[in-house]
């Protein structure tokens, strides 16, 4: 698509949003960057402006909306807003940012979704095609696709974090390997219902065909399913079931049986990160890599020195012989259950947080035998609380302030037990990102 003279709007201030803004002006494009909070809450637009794109922000575009050509989308902007139904009605192309950059992509792409784990598989993934591509790793990781996609050359390889926010406006976006990790409830404050979430989580493999690959959970019911839907080439993953042809754990080892590949490709003692669930992510990191023709050397290189993600069951230190550990990215309740069973000792949890409509029961299920006190903060704390008391889960308590609730932990805590932050919600309520969640909380139990 050529966008010279065309007339855009970006709509969405933060990282991505500024991103696609510029480099559609570096296209040509007449650009206007939109976000319905105030001119004063945002930093830099004095360099945004220089660069000849209009600032129109403090309202929707409901009433400019027709004077444009097309229409690109950040991440955190619902799409059933009463603007973008305009733009659709007036036959005005509406996309994500994700999809903008995939229309100036020049080379394969590997994209990765699923509720839990993407950042932790994509991060391996993106060591692996290091080791025989120029990579690029971008997308809901931290690196906006469109602030890099100038940079790619046909010989080289993205590798992408998709989340089912990006995934709801795209239209043509097709990459060479995707994959779908699992699927539990997640963002139904946006999407509404699972079946919408699940929808969104299928585009990523909407447009492949029997030249692509796609790489899918065999333990989980939802993606195995998937296998039906797509014309790609499927290979599965399984942490339970021998598979006559796919990735799976067999004992102690890691086995892939895929073409002309029988070979156990390392122990799981010998890795760095813990938890069935990390397991599952080297996996499907494996396959995709296989699926772009990494060699297996390179392969048990890789993730035999792999030691995870910041912010994703996190060590941080030991304290008066008190081990602190940082999941801030256990942003739900499936992330977080994997959180606390990935603890060996007994825990002291601090919950709660944004409210993305969840329901914490499975969670709570969860704390028997594992969870020696419960901390709660944040919108959710009492909505948890009583998802306690209905399990009969009575040892937690509430802090009015993030402080207060790591010095409860701090106090609690006694040699030989655990403090994990892995709080099953979002961080909007009380910090900009779960990262700034993650970051005090380190910064904190480092100042001890």
């Amino acid at each position: 698509m050529d966008f010279k003279n065309k007339k855009a709007i970006v709509c969405g201030m933060a990282k991505s949003g500024r991103t696609a803004a510029l480099l559609l002006n570096r296209l040509g494009a007449c650009v206007t960057l939109q976000d319905l909070k105030n001119r004063e809450e945002f930093e830099n637009l004095d360099y945004i402006e220089k660069q000849g794109i209009k600032i129109y922000t403090g309202a929707n575009p409901d009433d400019i909306i027709e004077d444009f050509d097309i229409v690109v989308l950040s991440p955190g902007v619902p799409c059933d807003l009463d603007f973008i139904k305009k733009a659709q009605n007036a036959n005005i192309p509406v996309i994500s940012e994700v999809e903008l950059s995939y229309r100036l992509t020049p080379c394969p792409i590997a994209a990765v979704t699923g509720t839990n784990g993407k950042t932790t598989t994509t991060t391996l993934l993106g060591e692996l095609f290091k080791t025989q591509y120029n990579t690029f790793v971008v997308g809901n990781i931290g690196v906006p696709y469109s602030g890099v996609v100038s940079e790619i050359k046909s010989e080289d390889y993205v590798v992408a974090e998709i989340s089912s926010f990006q995934l709801e406006t795209a239209v043509e976006f097709r990459p060479h390997i995707s994959a779908v990790l699992n699927i539990t409830p997640d963002h139904l404050n946006r999407h509404k219902t699972l079946e919408n979430y699940i929808n969104m989580k299928e585009r990523i493999f909407a447009n492949q065909t029997s030249e692509d690959f796609c790489v899918l959970n065999y333990e989980d019911e939802t993606t195995k399913s998937m296998a039906h839907k797509t014309k790609a080439k499927v290979m599965f993953f399984s942490s339970k079931t021998k598979l006559d042809e796919g990735i799976y754990i067999d004992g102690k080892y890691i086995i892939i049986k895929w073409g002309n590949i029988n070979k156990k490709i390392v122990s799981i003692d010998e890795l760095k990160i813990l938890g069935v669930h990390n397991y599952e992510n080297i996996m499907a990191a494996v396959a995709m890599a296989v699926c772009g023709g990494i060699s297996i050397e390179n392969i048990i290189r890789t993730i035999k020195n792999f030691t995870g993600v910041e912010h994703r069951i996190e060590y941080v230190r030991t304290v008066n012989g008190v081990d602190y550990y940082n999941d801030s990215k256990g942003t739900n309740v499936d992330a977080a259950i994997r959180g606390i069973m990935a603890m060996v000792k007994p825990c002291i949890l601090i919950g709660g947080g944004y409210d993305k409509g969840s329901e914490y029961d499975e969670w709570v299920k969860e704390f028997k035998g594992r969870v020696k006190k419960l901390v709660l903060i944040g919108v959710t704390a009492k909505k948890i609380a009583e998802c306690c008391n209905k399990h009969n889960f009575i040892d937690y308590c509430f802090a009015s302030s993030f402080d207060e609730a790591v010095n409860i932990c701090k106090n609690t805590a006694k040699s030989g037990d655990c403090v994990l932050l892995s709080p099953a919600c979002a961080s909007w309520d009380m910090f900009k990102s779960y990262e700034q969640r993650g970051d005090i909380f380190k910064e904190m139990v480092n100042n001890f």
